[in-house]
């Protein structure tokens, strides 16, 4: 299989799906790693599995619907398999294996028949010190646009995923591209202070647009340089609520066609006036993780 990922938004031919099937009992508070998920579990609201399950087959279906190849993850029994695009991402043609939360590394094993298809040789396992999951990362043609957090606080965070030295690292990888790198805000306890990923308060669509968040930023300017280079016409900005609700975590088919959750309203209307095929789903159940339709998707060939 050759891979290939040039931005986030060119007809996707090949994926990787997350699944819900064996996900476990509901985990602890200690086990969860993110405020969202805290959240819901202390509320007695925490996501069913069977709710999980009818949610990613609906996906399934409209994958199916534009002729997507969909490579799902072996179940490992009991554990949480959903968001496969923290444990790799592809840019151009290759695959890097992300350095994601050590007790989350069973989740790379499982996509093993996967990895077979594509050969050693198209597989990048960074140093280490590089830490980096794939929500934090967005090819986009000339750029890498990359979610990070460096300050000298960052090993307090469990929602700090991706450090300087993975910018360095994918820089050094990719010469030849501009990697921008963008400061996120990060909150353990506050779900609706906190930007896990860069895709939860940024996402480019189409050929020219993007939706965005500020508050994600901590860098104002950094959040302004985004506004500028799609231009302010061509941005849906969200509120704190729709953040809250992952309504930057969209996922693209193609340049015209979009996968988002059916309760988006007000993004999903924007969407088709600007001349959009919007594709609803359910996927409130799985939001309550903090991660929607990316997060639990991994592209691996675009055309």
């Amino acid at each position: 299989m050759k891979l290939n990922i040039q931005n986030e938004t060119s007809r996707l031919k090949a994926v990787i799906l997350g699944t819900a099937k064996s996900i476990g009992p509901i985990p602890s508070i200690e086990d969860a790693y993110d405020p969202k998920s805290i959240q819901h579990i202390k509320a007695g609201t925490y996501p069913t599995e069977d709710d999980m399950i009818k949610e990613m087959d609906a996906v399934v279906e409209v994958f199916k619907k534009y002729n997507v190849t969909v490579f799902r993850p072996e179940i490992i029994a009991d554990y949480n398999q959903i968001f496969s695009r923290d444990i790799a991402f592809v840019i151009e043609d290759k695959l890097i294996k992300a350095n994601i939360l050590p007790d989350r590394e069973r989740e790379y094993t499982a996509i093993q028949h996967v990895l077979n298809k594509i050969g050693e040789e198209n597989i990048i396992v960074l140093p280490e010190e590089c830490h980096v999951e794939g929500g934090d990362v967005m090819p986009w043609n000339d750029y890498i646009f990359i979610g990070t957090y460096s300050g000298d606080d960052y090993s307090d965070y469990i929602t700090a995923r991706t450090n300087t030295d993975a910018v360095i690292a994918i820089q050094e990888l990719f010469p030849h591209k501009t990697v921008k790198a963008f400061e996120l805000r990060k909150s353990n306890t506050d779900p609706k202070e906190n930007a896990l990923h860069l895709d939860c308060c940024f996402q480019p669509i189409g050929k020219d647009k993007a939706i965005l968040h500020k508050n994600g930023f901590l860098v104002e300017k950094e959040y302004e340089w985004l506004l500028n280079f799609f231009g302010k016409d061509n941005v849906f900005e969200i509120t704190k609520e729709e953040m809250y609700n992952m309504n930057s975590n969209v996922f693209s088919i193609s340049e015209d066609v979009i996968i988002s959750e059916k309760n988006f309203t007000r993004l999903n209307t924007w969407l088709r006036e600007k001349g959009f095929t919007v594709e609803e789903v359910p996927y409130a159940e799985i939001a309550k993780q903090e991660g929607l339709l990316r997060c639990s998707t991994m592209p691996l060939i675009r055309e």
